[in-house]
């Protein structure tokens, strides 16, 4: 067993884990956090995304011993208006991936501000303002949703990025 000291939503925890336990095993099954979702297991479908200090990975990968001392944001942690873009832009269906949706938007939002190029970027740096749904789309494809509900997720996005940037 080793002993992990992490930040989960603001609060201190320590954890005694096996090296092998993932973020979202040591989240979920030792923490209670449920709202972070377990899809693939394999990194494929992004349902598992949460935010380590301040960037989006996929929970089911990350050994939680890597993240000793790091900061863990999940869903239960966030409290924002992308939420409620969801909810407007109908940008859920099911509500399974949501979680990893929103955390994976907020990572997103943040790497675009700080001028981190995607595969859709005119040149080496985003605009300033706004990321468009070309970019939006591009730096969330790595989540997926079974419902479709992709139309939603990006305008949601969208919105919120207009009011935040």
């Amino acid at each position: 067993m080793v002993e992990v000291q992490l930040k989960v939503n603001g609060a201190a925890e320590t954890v005694d884990v096996e090296p092998w336990v993932s973020v979202l095993d040591l989240l979920r099954e030792r923490l209670g956090m449920t709202g972070t979702k377990k899809g693939c297991d394999q990194g494929a479908c992004g349902a598992c995304t949460v935010l380590a200090d301040g960037r989006r990975i996929n929970s089911c990968l990350a050994l939680a011993v890597s993240y000793d001392g790091s900061e863990i944001t999940t869903i239960e942690g966030v409290a924002n208006p992308l939420q409620e873009a969801f909810i407007r832009h109908d940008g859920f269906q099911c509500g399974y991936c949501t979680p990893g949706q929103i955390c994976s938007a907020l990572g997103m939002l943040a790497e675009y501000r700080s001028g981190m190029p995607s595969a859709v970027t005119d040149g080496d740096r985003p605009a300033d303002g706004s990321p468009s749904e070309a970019e939006i789309r591009e730096r969330m494809s790595g989540n997926l949703c079974r419902c479709g509900a992709y139309n939603g997720i990006v305008a949601a996005i969208h919105d919120v990025a207009e009011v935040t940037r």
